[in-house]
């Protein structure tokens, strides 16, 4: 089997922290999981980033950037209702099919808040442009229009809230948004 390259290992460092991350949250991960995760030393590990939290800020980029590219990819060419509901929809299937983004997404916003309570703005500034980045990404099927963009994103936020406490589809809670865009099952998160 032939050697990963250092940058394939860095790859594979960043999905190993994402799934880490999601589950323990920043303060709670240790680098000695992520390196076990990957299967590399914790000496490697620093070789490819300089910190931890260098690590987290590549997880969270990587995990608010696949957000956005699965929002594009559905909202491409369509306007209006129609982007709502393809958009909803993939959202909803990203998070059912992969639960790991919708627990680092709100590990990001946890850490975020206890980092900028410190007085770390880092960090913030990074999600806060990464989040930025999805807004407009959304906003452009919707032309430009801030009000029907906020509109879109509350209800993606109350998204994550139903299914990060596990309400079921069927439940009388997921009245409302749309039928395809309930989360499927329980999502393990």
């Amino acid at each position: 089997m032939p050697r990963m390259s250092a940058e394939e290992r860095r790859e594979s460092v960043v999905r190993a922290a994402m799934h880490e991350f999601a589950r323990g949250g920043y303060y709670g991960t240790s680098t000695e999981a992520i390196a076990k995760r990957v299967g590399v030393s914790q000496p490697y590990l620093f070789r490819l980033f300089p910190n931890k939290l260098a690590i987290f800020l590549a997880a969270a980029e990587r995990c608010l950037w696949e957000t956005r590219e699965v929002m594009a990819a559905a909202g491409e060419g369509l306007q209006g209702e129609e982007a709502t509901q393809a958009m909803a929809n993939a959202y909803t299937r990203l998070i059912s099919e992969d639960p790991d983004k919708l627990q680092m997404q709100l590990q990001m916003y946890v850490t975020v808040a206890a980092a900028e309570a410190a007085g770390d703005r880092e960090l913030g500034e990074l999600v806060r442009k990464g989040w930025m980045e999805l807004w407009d990404t959304v906003r452009v099927p919707f032309g430009g229009d801030p009000g029907e963009t906020t509109t879109f994103m509350a209800y993606g936020m109350l998204i994550n809230t139903l299914a990060a406490m596990g309400f079921p589809p069927e439940h009388r809670v997921w009245e409302g948004l749309y039928p395809s865009a309930r989360a499927k099952g329980r999502l393990e998160v």
